[in-house]
Order: structure tokens, then C-alpha cells, then sequence
């Protein structure tokens, strides 16, 4: 038998098949309802303008015959600030769809809100309305809404064949205020130019943007200034559940070469989810001033929490956490650090073998391979240095060129290191500190970590409230916070 008889036997018997097949007849029962996957629909705060990301609706047919859905649409038409997306349409209103018996309809739904005066979060309602065999059901929509400041890049500087898309916040000689009213929303780069200052007062919300950041220019100043109440709040723009701990959502926050008199202030803020949360580069000239850190978390980072090459820097009350490459990366310089929590228990890449701290006094030119050495000197002080990996602590030095370290009265996780060698005194080494939970909370949660009141009381009084405004006075323990019995 020709291949094209057997072709054309097989394409009668399926013919036949179809021919045979019975439709489902539409059930008209006016006692059936259709089922949802909820009841309302939520949205996270959404910035004014933007749009928010979409939320799904599952529209169920439980009953033996087929559904026809009438209608279903918007309560508020045109007028509303939802869109519904049926089948690959988005409409605020659709007539005549089927729903197979026991089968469902995926449906997906977004919000952009237009914006108004109010600084206070506001709400923002409407309703999917379904027609059913004469049966009307809801879902309702509910959004809040956020008016902010939107900082847009207007301009193009490319450093290093890398493409900076900015927009000037402080200008020279110009001093910009940031306030808590309203949240700032960054796309691209808000910079600092030299001599001009942006300030950032008490309870200031920044949301940046995929890549974007601050950027402080040569001889520009950043200063924060956020309270114990009221720290200020430097995190990526996506609002949803989803991304509140994903890393690299956004850039970092840049810190060049700066002028006498003009230290770069970080007090009471909470850094999470960039690529690189503090980076200081001392790289146009030899920087006039230093980076002062106190109270401040930084969490979360794809990259490093804090980078640094050839600046000053003094840290004291902080955490730095669960970043991609590393806590702590320094490259030559002037370090001080006190009362500091630093612990990488970092996940989403097990096959990343980054530390806590790693610092050293000498970089390879990629180009030439030469070798270019600077001087390091960094002292530690009741720190905690832990993480998941041997050893925590690394050192990359050179002989050509000045470098001392001292961690006094620290806990380090470290096969290489002990009270014997110079750099290390009355330490602890490789004993479990017993955080409340290596993901995200570095407070100590047992009275048998040896960290409770094993540090230096000298540097205790120096800070006497920890990170939580606890006091430290008299017996201070190791890290940025003192343990609490419940």
C-alpha cells in the first residue's frame, strides 16, 4: 500500500472521529456561579505614573456544562486606573466568554494611578464585574497609590566605556535638601557635582531604579542624616512581595575623591538589595576627606556592601550582610571600624566563595600586569567577622609597601588566624555567635554565644548604645548589638 492510501485512511478515521465528537452544550442554569482565586485583588504601594507589575486572577467553571460569561468589566470603564488582560487583550470590559466545563481562564490585571497632592499613601479601588446566566459577582481592586519625586537622567557621561545616564541633584556651590514628604524614585544616576551637596534628612524614602544610584562627583558631599526613629531608606523600586529580598535591583551608591572639610556622612540608613551599597574611590586624585559610617545597615548586596579603594573610612554601630562578592573589600587605605557586625551567609549562588572581609595593598594592572602597591593600615574593634565559609577574614598583601591591620577584642571566623600572630588581640576565633537568623537578623539570640560581654570596655564606652540604642556601658558584647534575654 502507497504511503499516500495510508495517509488518506488515517485522515478519514480522524475525520470520522471529530465528526462523532459531542459538543458540550452551554448550561444556562441560573444557579451557577463562577469561582475565583480570590476574592480581591491587591496591589502593593505603586508610584504615581509608573504602572505597577501584574496580578493574576483565575476564573474557574466547577460545574459539569460549559459557562458563558456575558460580560465582565470595570466597574469604572475608561475612567478606571486598572486594565484587564483577557486571552492576549487588554479591555476594560469583554461580552461572550466561554469557559469549558471543569476548565478555568487565566487573567491578568495592572494598575497605573495618576497622581494627585497628597504626600500620604492613598487608596485606590474599582471592581471586576462578572455576568453569568443572569448572576452578577465581584472581585474587587484595591491599590494604594504613592505621589513621589521622580529624579530622570538628561544627560550621558561614560567613565571607563561604561555609560552613566545622570541627572545633576546638587549642582556646584548648590546645597539640595532631600525631605521625608514624599519618596524619591530614581531612574538613572542623581548626581552630586563638585562642590555642590545633597543632604538627605530624617525618614527619606530613595527607590532607585535598575542600574541607577547617588553619584557624588569629585569634591561633591553626601551626607545622610537619618535618625534612629526615622533611619533613611535606600532600596530598589519594585514594591512587590517578590523582590523584597532580591539583590541588584538597582546600581550603587558612588563616592569619588572628595575636598578637605567635606566627609561623606552615612548615619542611621538601611542599604538593601543593589549591587554595591558604599563604594569610595579615591581614583581622580588623592581624596581630601573620609567616609564616616555610624548606624547604618547594609543588607543584601549582589556585589559588596561596602568598597572602598585608597579612601579613609571609619564605620562604628553597623551591619553589613549577605552580599555576592563580599562584606568588606578593601584596597589600600585608612580603616577604622567599631562595633560592627559583617556576616556573609550568602545564598543565591552557592558556587560563590565570597568573604566577610578580604583587604589588600596591592592591585595588577590588567593591561601591563604591573604591579602597583599602596599603603593599608585598618583596625577592628569588638567586631564580629563570620560567615559560612573557613576562613572570613583574607589578606592580600605585598612587601612593597606599608600595610598593618589590628582586630582587638574581635570574633573572626578563620582556619589561618589566631592570637599568636600580629594583627590579632584577644580575639575569639570559629565559635558559633548564635545570630537570630543568618538571612536577616544579626542580633545575638542565646546566652551561650561568647560574644555577650567579651568585648573591650574601652570601645564600649567609646559607643555606649549599640545599633538598637541599647546601652553598652560596662560589659559591651562583640558586634553591632548587645543580647537581650527575653
Amino acid at each position: 500500500m502507497k504511503v499516500q492510501h495510508i495517509f488518506l485512511i488515517l485522515s478519514l478515521f480522524l475525520l470520522a472521529g471529530y465528526s462523532c465528537k459531542k459538543t458540550t452544550p452551554i448550561n444556562t442554569d441560573p444557579s451557577l456561579k463562577l469561582e475565583f482565586s480570590t476574592d480581591t485583588v491587591m496591589f502593593d504601594t505603586v508610584f504615581t505614573s509608573l504602572g505597577s507589575a501584574v496580578r493574576q486572577l483565575r476564573i474557574y467553571n466547577k460545574h459539569d456544562g460549559d459557562l458563558k460569561i456575558s460580560s465582565i468589566r470595570l466597574k469604572n470603564g475608561d475612567a478606571s486606573p486598572y486594565r484587564f488582560n483577557l486571552d492576549g487583550e487588554s479591555e476594560t470590559e469583554f461580552y461572550d466568554k466561554t469557559i469549558p466545563a471543569g476548565d478555568s481562564l487565566f487573567s491578568f490585571l495592572r494598575v497605573t494611578i495618576n497622581p494627585n497632592d497628597l504626600n500620604t499613601p492613598f487608596v485606590v479601588e474599582d471592581e471586576l464585574e462578572f455576568v453569568t446566566n443572569g448572576n452578577t459577582q465581584t472581585i474587587k481592586l484595591l491599590a494604594w497609590g504613592q505621589n513621589a519625586n521622580y529624579i530622570v537622567a538628561d544627560k550621558m557621561v561614560t567613565l571607563g566605556g561604561v555609560p552613566y545616564p545622570y541627572h545633576i541633584v546638587a549642582d556646584s556651590l548648590q546645597t539640595t535638601v532631600w525631605t521625608k514628604e514624599r519618596p524619591y524614585v530614581i531612574y538613572g544616576w542623581a548626581l552630586i557635582n563638585s562642590y555642590g551637596t545633597l543632604r538627605i534628612e530624617p525618614g527619606t524614602r530613595i527607590y532607585c531604579h535598575q542600574d541607577g544610584g547617588i553619584f557624588s562627583w569629585s569634591d561633591g558631599q553626601l551626607i545622610i542624616d537619618g535618625t534612629a526613629d526615622e533611619p533613611v531608606i535606600i532600596q530598589g523600586d519594585r514594591l512587590e512581595p517578590y523582590y523584597k529580598d532580591t539583590p541588584g535591583q538597582w546600581g550603587q551608591i558612588l563616592m569619588m575623591d572628595g575636598r578637605a572639610g567635606a566627609d561623606h556622612r552615612v548615619s542611621h540608613a538601611i542599604i538593601r538589595n543593589g549591587t554595591i551599597g558604599l563604594n569610595c574611590q579615591s581614583s581622580l586624585k588623592v581624596t581630601e576627606c573620609a567616609l564616616r559610617v555610624d548606624n547604618t545597615v547594609i543588607e543584601n548586596q549582589s556585589g559588596y556592601g561596602l568598597y572602598s579603594i585608597l579612601y579613609p573610612v571609619e564605620a562604628k554601630n553597623f551591619v553589613i550582610s549577605n552580599c555576592g562578592n563580599g562584606g568588606l573589600w578593601a584596597f589600600g587605605g585608612d580603616y577604622r571600624f567599631v562595633h560592627g557586625t559583617i556576616a556573609n551567609y550568602w545564598s543565591a549562588n552557592e558556587h560563590t566563595k565570597n568573604v566577610a572581609v578580604q583587604v589588600q595593598n596591592y592591585a595588577i594592572d590588567a593591561s601591563t600586569q604591573e604591579t602597583f602597591y599602596y599603603p593599608f593600615h585598618m583596625e577592628m574593634d569588638n567586631c564580629i567577622v563570620y560567615g559560612k565559609q573557613n576562613n572570613e577574614f583574607v589578606t592580600s598583601f605585598g612587601p612593597d609597601a606599608d600595610s598593618t591591620y589590628l582586630l582587638d577584642h574581635c570574633l573572626v571566623k578563620s582556619e589561618k588566624h589566631n592570637n599568636g600572630m600580629a594583627g590579632f588581640s584577644h580575639c575569639l576565633f570559629n565559635l558559633d555567635p548564635f545570630f537570630a537568623n543568618i538571612q536577616n537578623d544579626f542580633h545575638i539570640d542565646s546566652i551561650a554565644s561568647p560574644v555577650i560581654g567579651t568585648g573591650n570596655p574601652l570601645f564600649g564606652n567609646e559607643l555606649p548604645f549599640d545599633l538598637d540604642g541599647v546601652s553598652r556601658v560596662g560589659a559591651p558584647d562583640i558586634g553591632a548589638y548587645q543580647y537581650r534575654p527575653e
